[in-house]
């Protein structure tokens, strides 16, 4: 029997990265614009056509949805040329549909790749999320803490007051109590409309963005994702799913999830090493949105290997109207 191909990170990085710049680029037209769904399509029709290209047995983990809900880049759809090693794929085309037609920060398009059976196959369904930055011991917070006691303990372990802490927050109705008892504490919220893979992302470069911890509940798809950036850029994740009714349970079943009660680590959510693209559609705070000049569009990238803890930034002046095939 021929030996399979191995996954070789750093040789199909790259490819990632161009797949990520694609769709942002697609998407870029319609930044601001008001339509949700097209710069979605727009996105999502780009990162589909670049997968293709790639010398992979890819099979999509993490998708828009399930297939007949998603007409592409659905859980389960196959994408590559099949010519390569088996790899699972997580993505978000474009993570922050409302924040890019209404032209607010930290729009992204997001996608991570492993070898097969690397990554959790999330239901969609909410997920209970708690995430810090690197340099900390194991469980220094937990998700069976309170809000207040882990703005308490990250603080003493940081060696600062309370005060000095930042907590990013995805903005809903359902947090306002988790929000009320954290600034009881003096610590500061940083609100975010949409975007929780980049919320979590923040945690892990709290120098450059200000923010030092993530809790709140979001899409358990979007959890995964996150897990895979803090993989290759260091930082504490820890997720666990949250079921509204039985239908819920029975998409976690289908999923192979038989433990409800189970609370998923960063390395549970993504046991193998990754590489993670990230592409600025909007300005934000770990990477520049689409920049536009007369005849070119510019992209900026963000490129991490876990196996390496390598994070490489890329920008990508392209000329707008030209055929590349294969860029």
């Amino acid at each position: 029997m021929p030996q399979a191909p191995e996954f070789h990170d750093r040789m199909l990085s790259l490819g990632l990265a161009r797949v990520s710049e694609a769709a942002a680029i697609a998407c870029a037209p319609l930044i601001g614009r008001g339509d949700e769904k097209a710069a979605d399509q727009a996105a999502v029709n780009a990162m589909r056509t670049q997968l293709n290209m790639l010398d992979i047995a890819g099979t999509v983990v993490i998708g828009e949805g399930e297939r007949d809900e998603a007409p592409m880049l659905f859980i389960g759809e196959e994408v590559g040329t099949g010519q390569g090693p088996a790899v699972d794929i997580a993505l978000d085309p474009l993570e922050g549909t409302t924040l890019t037609a209404k032209d607010m920060p930290n729009a992204l398009t997001v996608i991570a790749m492993g070898p097969r059976g690397s990554m959790l196959h999330a239901p969609d369904v909410y997920m209970d999320k708690l995430a810090i930055g690197p340099g900390f011991r194991a469980g220094v917070v937990t998700l069976d803490m309170s809000p207040a006691e882990r703005v308490s303990a990250l603080a003493s372990a940081k060696g600062c007051s309370t005060e000095d802490i930042t907590v990013c927050v995805l903005e809903r109705p359902r947090h306002e109590e988790m929000i009320s008892e954290l600034r009881s504490t003096g610590a500061a919220i940083r609100l975010i409309t949409d975007g929780d893979v980049a919320g979590v992302m923040h945690c892990a470069e709290p120098d450059k963005t200000g923010i030092d911890m993530y809790m709140g509940s979001g899409g358990a798809p979007e959890g995964v994702l996150a897990a895979a950036a803090l993989k290759c850029m260091g930082g504490q994740f820890y997720g666990k799913l949250l079921f509204r009714n039985e239908d819920e349970k029975g998409r976690a079943k289908k999923a192979g999830i038989t433990n409800f009660d189970r609370v998923y680590t960063r390395d549970d959510l993504v046991t193998g090493d990754v590489i993670f693209a990230a592409t600025g559609v909007t300005d934000g705070s770990l990477v520049p949105g689409i920049k536009r000049e007369v005849g070119y569009l510019t992209a900026e990238t963000i490129l991490m290997r876990s196996k390496t803890g390598s994070v490489r930034r890329m920008s990508y002046r392209n000329p707008v109207g030209r055929s590349h095939p294969g860029r």
